[in-house]
């Protein structure tokens, strides 16, 4: 009977041996949990660097580009539809990105639809000849000190603003898109 009983004390031992174990498991992977929420939380907060970017249903930001060869300023669009485009020739997803914007303004135009493409790109030769290569054929200037984009914390290209007739920001796209869609062009048409 006393061996039993070694036993049976023994097996409440290594029980709560395993309890200990599995609740420190447990304390630990609910301690990470946490911690990853909480950089999660951080890094999202400090992804825009001084002012906050402006929110759909606001004003959009006015601003004025003026590059070597052309000056812009998004005020003068105001009773237009104003796609407002962040990119770079570096981009690949902007390159991507460019013939659905030329096409899209060719059939938007007569519907009062402007692309105003601010370009962040460096070298003044690289981006004339990018434009010419690939005909862009729209409002484009160049911004290599990214104060425009700055406006909106851009921080990945391509990023775009549809900004309706009285200048308020109606959506936002980040990454490519194809402005040739019927999902975008209704969208557009009924602003």
């Amino acid at each position: 009977m006393t061996d039993t009983v070694g036993r049976a004390a023994a097996v409440s031992v290594a029980d709560i041996g395993r309890i200990h174990y599995y609740s420190f498991v447990a304390r630990i992977t609910h301690s990470i949990a946490l911690l990853c929420a909480g950089l999660f939380l951080v890094a999202s907060c400090a992804c825009y660097s001084g002012s906050r970017p402006p929110k759909i249903g606001t004003s959009a930001p006015d601003f004025t580009v003026q590059d070597a060869h052309d000056k812009y300023t998004l005020s003068q669009f105001k009773g237009q539809i104003v796609v407002l485009n962040f990119w770079a020739t570096w981009c690949a997803p902007c390159v991507e990105e460019v013939p659905s914007l030329v096409e899209m303004q060719r059939r938007m135009k007569s519907k009062g639809v402007t692309v105003l493409a601010v370009s962040v790109d460096v070298d003044d030769a690289k981006y004339l000849r990018f434009k010419t290569e690939h005909n862009v054929n729209l409002l484009t200037v160049r911004d290599p000190d990214q104060k425009s984009s700055g406006l909106y914390g851009t921080s990945k290209f391509p990023e775009t603003y549809v900004i309706d007739r009285n200048g308020v920001m109606r959506r936002k796209f980040i990454g490519a898109v194809d402005w040739t869609e019927p999902e975008i062009t209704d969208f557009l048409s009924k602003l």
